[in-house]
């Protein structure tokens, strides 16, 4: 599948859409380097992205949908700090499932999903994930429920520990898929 022209974000230095702006359309592990901005505003014209406060995607992680985001609070984000970005590419289709375990190195209670969760612990009544499969598309870990809290994204692959998505401990409060939008 050609993907050119599918994903379209502008950064701009500036909130409320000031100062320098950037047109990305493609991944970028150090946008410092590249652009010499901060971001403290983005418009995502297409496609989904995740947005990293580090470079070579590390950090803390921030899941944009098409919208506008005025200021980084609007992405949940704790400062203008954006080092990275990955345009999101497995989110076509119609079919998302991954498996959550209870224990690392998938161990413990399995369970199978295929819907968003808003609230991990009343659906399973799981407190942390350990471990996790990620069979069909791509989605969105958050630390608390209610889609609230730090932000980590997960695509096709396996987990065999909570630190291989990039989360300091296993408390996933709620997750959702990430879609084509």
């Amino acid at each position: 599948m050609d993907l050119q022209g599918q994903f379209r974000m502008r950064m701009y230095e500036r909130e409320n859409f000031g100062g320098q702006m950037h047109e990305l359309m493609d991944d970028c592990d150090s946008i410092q380097d590249r652009y010499r901005i901060r971001c403290n505003s983005a418009r995502v014209e297409s496609g989904a992205w995740v947005l990293y406060e580090k470079p070579n995607y590390k950090g803390y992680q921030y899941i944009l949908s098409p919208g506008e985001y005025a200021d980084n609070q609007q992405w949940m984000g704790f400062n203008d700090s954006v080092k990275s970005c990955r345009a999101i590419k497995n989110v076509h289709g119609n079919v998302w499932k991954l498996r959550l375990y209870e224990r690392p190195d998938f161990g413990g209670q399995m369970v199978e999903w295929a819907e968003d969760c808003p609230s991990v612990y009343e659906a399973f009544k799981f407190r942390e994930v350990y471990s996790c499969m990620v069979t069909h598309g791509a989605w969105a870990f958050y630390e608390l429920p209610n889609y609230r809290g730090r932000q980590y994204f997960l695509e096709r692959g396996e987990y065999p520990r909570h630190t291989d998505w990039s989360a300091a401990s296993a408390a996933v409060g709620s997750f959702r898929r990430i879609t084509e939008f």
